[in-house]
Order: C-alpha cells, then sequence, then structure tokens
C-alpha cells in the first residue's frame, strides 16, 4: 500500500530549510502552516478540495505528516467513531518514531494528559461526566449577570473617546473576564493571561512557556479549593464523585478555560464584524428580522471560532474518504471546511438560520461541552455593546481588516469602530442607550435605526406655558431638549390626553426602529 508521506523516519527537512518558508512542501504536499495557510486559510481547503477530495494528506509544523479531513460527512464518522479514530495521542507513530520532539510548537495541543479530551471508553465517561455534571451547575442568569456586567465595564473604558478597537478592548477581554469568575478566580484575569490563552495555541516559540503560566494559575486555583471550598467551577471539579486527582483537576480547568475562551473571543469579533460589514445583516438585526443568537449562529457556519481541531490518531489500518489510513496516522477534524462542503451546502451564501448541523463544536462524544456557555456570552455580550453603542460604524475601509491564525484558528487583528461618545454606565444596572456626549462634527451615522425616542411636547390646558418659537409648529422634543421637525407627517394624536405609549410606536415606526 502506497502512502502520501514518502519521507517519514527521519527525511523531514531541518526546520532551517528555506522550503519550509514555501506552501509545498516534501512530496508536492500543502503545509497547513505559514503565510498562505494563515492568510487565506479557505482558499488552501478548496485547493485541497480539488487535489484531493474530502479527506487530504497536509504537512502540520516541521512538515510532520497527517491527513486534513474535508467533508461534513468524513468529519462526523470520524468524530462519532472513537473504535477507528482515537483521541489518544499516545498513538501517534511520529511521537513513537521520535520524528515529533517534545519541544515541538504543538506540544501543548497533542502532548498527552490525564483529561477527558485524550481518553476514550471508560476513562471518557469518568472524566467528561465530572465535567458535565459541573456545567449543569453553573446558574445561566448568573452567567448572564456576569456578561452584562462585564460588558458595561468594558465599554465604560472606552465610550468616551468615540472610537475603539472592539478585537482587543472588547471580544479578546470580555470571555476571559468571565470565564475567570465561572471558575472562582477573577482576582487571576489580566493582560498576561489573555495573551498567554491566545499565544499556547498558535505554535510559537513561546507556547510552551505560555501553557505554563495558564497551568501555574490554575494548578494554584485547585490547591486553594481543596483548603477553601467555594460555590465555583473548580469546586465542583475538587469535589465531584468522579475523584478527580489535582492534575487532572487544573488540565480539565485548562481545557475549558482555554477552549471556551478562544472559541468565544473569535465568535464574538467574527459576529461583530458581519454587523459593521453587512449592510444586510445589521439591517435585520436592528430591524427585529434577526434575533443575536440567529446571527451567532449564521457566524458559527461562515466563520467558525476554530477553523479545525487536532486531532484523531488512527487505532488501525482502514479508509476514509477513499484514502487508506494507516495505523497510527494523524487526522485533523476539518471544522471550516467542512462547514463549505458543497455537499451540505452548495450555495455559500444561502441562509442558514435555524440549522445547527454545522460542525463549529465538533461532534460525537468529544463534541464541546461548553457550548451553550460561549453561546451566551457572545448572545449577551454582543447585544449589551450594540444597546450601548447603537451606532458603531466601522472605522475603516472593509478591505483592510487583517487576520491572523493557525490551523486551529482565525481572528482579527483589530476592528476599529467609531460612534457618537457617551458617558460611563453604572456597571451594576443593565445596559442601556443613555444619552450620547456632544455630537460629533466629523462624521454623520448613516442609518434608519432612530437611537432616541422622540417625547410629544403637551399643549398646556392654560396655555401659559406655550412652546418657544424656537420649536415650530408640529414639531417634538427629543431626550436632550432640542426640537425635532416631522412638518406635520405624522399623524397627530385625537385629544391631548392620547395614550404616550400609542405616540411611542407611532414615532418608532415613522424613524424606521
Amino acid at each position: 500500500m502506497t502512502t502520501p508521506f514518502p519521507y517519514e523516519h527521519g527525511q523531514v527537512p531541518p526546520p532551517e530549510c528555506p522550503a519550509h518558508g514555501l506552501g509545498v512542501g516534501p512530496g508536492g504536499l500543502r503545509r497547513l502552516y505559514g503565510p498562505e495557510a494563515e492568510q487565506d486559510p479557505h482558499g488552501l481547503y478548496e485547493k485541497l478540495r480539488a487535489e484531493h477530495g474530502t479527506v487530504a494528506p497536509v504537512l502540520l509544523h516541521g512538515d510532520v505528516p497527517a491527513w486534513l479531513v474535508l467533508g461534513h460527512s468524513e468529519n462526523l464518522h470520524m468524530t462519532r467513531t472513537p473504535s477507528q479514530f482515537s483521541r489518544d495521542s499516545r498513538r501517534w507513530r511520529a511521537l513513537q518514531d521520535g520524528s515529533v520532539a517534545p519541544d515541538h510548537p504543538l506540544a501543548p495541543i497533542f502532548t498527552w494528559q490525564p483529561i477527558c479530551v485524550f481518553a476514550d471508553g471508560a476513562s471518557h465517561e469518568r472524566q467528561r461526566g465530572a465535567v458535565t455534571d459541573s456545567m449543569a451547575r453553573i446558574d445561566t442568569r448568573g452567567v448572564r449577570r456576569h456578561v452584562n456586567r462585564y460588558s458595561n465595564r468594558l465599554v465604560n473604558g472606552f465610550c468616551q473617546e468615540g472610537r475603539t478597537d472592539l478585537v482587543a478592548e472588547f471580544a479578546e477581554r470580555l470571555p476571559m473576564m468571565v470565564m475567570c469568575a465561572i471558575l472562582g478566580m477573577p482576582e487571576e484575569y489580566n493582560d498576561r493571561m489573555v495573551e498567554a490563552a491566545r499565544d499556547m495555541i498558535k505554535g510559537t516559540a513561546t507556547a510552551v512557556q505560555s501553557n505554563a503560566y495558564v497551568v501555574g494559575a490554575l494548578t494554584r486555583l485547585v490547591e486553594r479549593r481543596r483548603r477553601e471550598p467555594a460555590d465555583d467551577f473548580a469546586t465542583w471539579l475538587v469535589e465531584h464523585p468522579a475523584n478527580m486527582n489535582d492534575q487532572e483537576v487544573a488540565e480539565h480547568l485548562r481545557l475549558i478555560l482555554i477552549a471556551s475562551y478562544e472559541a468565544t473571543a473569535n465568535l464574538i469579533a467574527n459576529v461583530l464584524r458581519m454587523v459593521l460589514t453587512d449592510p444586510r445583516f445589521r439591517a435585520r438585526l436592528s430591524g427585529g428580522h434577526m434575533t443575536v443568537p440567529e446571527a451567532v449562529e449564521q457566524t458559527l457556519w461562515d466563520e467558525p471560532p476554530f477553523t479545525a481541531v487536532f486531532g484523531r490518531w488512527a487505532v488501525g489500518d482502514t479508509e476514509l474518504g477513499g484514502k487508506h489510513i494507516k495505523a497510527g496516522d494523524a487526522l485533523i477534524v476539518g471544522i471550516a471546511p467542512a462547514n463549505t462542503d458543497p455537499v451540505v451546502r452548495p450555495d455559500l451564501a444561502a441562509n442558514m438560520e435555524g440549522n445547527r448541523s454545522h460542525l463549529a463544536f465538533s461532534g460525537g462524544p468529544h463534541e464541546c461541552p461548553g457550548q451553550d456557555i460561549g453561546r451566551a456570552i457572545a448572545d449577551v455580550g454582543v447585544d449589551a455593546l450594540l444597546l450601548r453603542l447603537p451606532d458603531l460604524e466601522l472605522a475603516v475601509a472593509e478591505n483592510e481588516l487583517r487576520w491572523v491564525g493557525n490551523f486551529m484558528s482565525r481572528h482579527l487583528v483589530e476592528l476599529p469602530a467609531e460612534f457618537a461618545p457617551r458617558s460611563p454606565q453604572d456597571d451594576r444596572e443593565p445596559p442601556s442607550m443613555g444619552r450620547p456626549a456632544a455630537a460629533r462634527q466629523d462624521w454623520e451615522v448613516q442609518s434608519a435605526v432612530r437611537h432616541t425616542a422622540p417625547t410629544p411636547v403637551r399643549a398646556p390646558l392654560d396655555g401659559s406655558h406655550a412652546p418657544s418659537s424656537a420649536a415650530p409648529a408640529g414639531a417634538t422634543a427629543t431626550a436632550d431638549g432640542s426640537a425635532e421637525t416631522l412638518s406635520g407627517r405624522v399623524p397627530r394624536q385625537r385629544k391631548p390626553g392620547g395614550p404616550a405609549r400609542l405616540w411611542r410606536v407611532v414615532t418608532r415606526w415613522w424613524g424606521g426602529d
């Protein structure tokens, strides 16, 4: 049986070889790392699909061979059949023959650990059961309160400036703030934790050190919760009947923290980008024809927060997608390419609302157990941000937006936005629109959405306080005291004492809200 990896067992070019900078490596195989893979992953997927079909041979960092599964049904079969495709990385032939060193850039991802993500069968059921049981104890209302409060706090940090980077100042911070609170270590939230969480899955030279930083913080948390139990996720894992030891608990907390953070940060950024760049998307959201959760679900199809998940390892010689897979081969769950598989999605422009058959959270027994928490953070966070700053506008041309990434994820570098400056809001209160600060003179928001509903000026019964002549007849007073003329186009109420609620409905309708 022939293999598409003719250079195995010590024939990999050295890391300093110039060939490592190109998109094609030994044997003509395409690299899943480097400039091409990072700048245009979707283009790379389509090339691989055209060349190899639903399962393609690729090269990981250091030109280590693996299989990328592109087909939707092939990914489902692989993730749902652990008897053929195991999650135990110790089966990887490249590890057994020394082709992959312990300090490989992807070591934080594939190095076997005593956690459910690397287990099958009874071990997986025991550890996964502890995680899912603890997840079930999370108070979803409490999570939403955390999200609203932290969203308000983050917006307060830039709302008076009239301009911000929604990636660095919101999308990358909110999930970590919420997850640290859920796990039971809000005091550990800082910029270093955010940076380490991003860095450790990128395959960088500092990934191992970043991983050590995160593990250190979580180990301290577990030790503290052994001594001082509290009503938080870490305590629930420590006290669970599964009787996990300290290392197991710390590693599961690491898994939950990093997976939830990375996925949710990317998801929030992607939803906000679609809101700011696609007029149809924003119009439907503003007009009530699409809810934020529906917008999130559409984004999970188009821009899943994880583009791929590494990995699965063949238990024995088998076949997938017409390719011969050898025992010990590594396989990658291709989330993004599966979501664009022409067999299940022939028209990429088709509306996918209400369809949750995407693979954004993988599938099978290892499907992400925290997906509902991630959805809640994204749903409530985006909704809170848009409520506080409904006039958000992209501050640069859409073609100026840049992405960075690796074979596992792709995220925006920045998302500059402008809005009318506003005063900070008490973060103990629910997010609200508030009052804009001084009007900006250098730009005008072109939006059909009226952000302050006009309040009618009621004529006094005795006529002693008639409106000033500065306000023409038929005008209404806005929230800041200014006058707005409707030129008699809005029907007058039939009598002065007409219901204010009806008037608000009519004026909101007239303003396109």
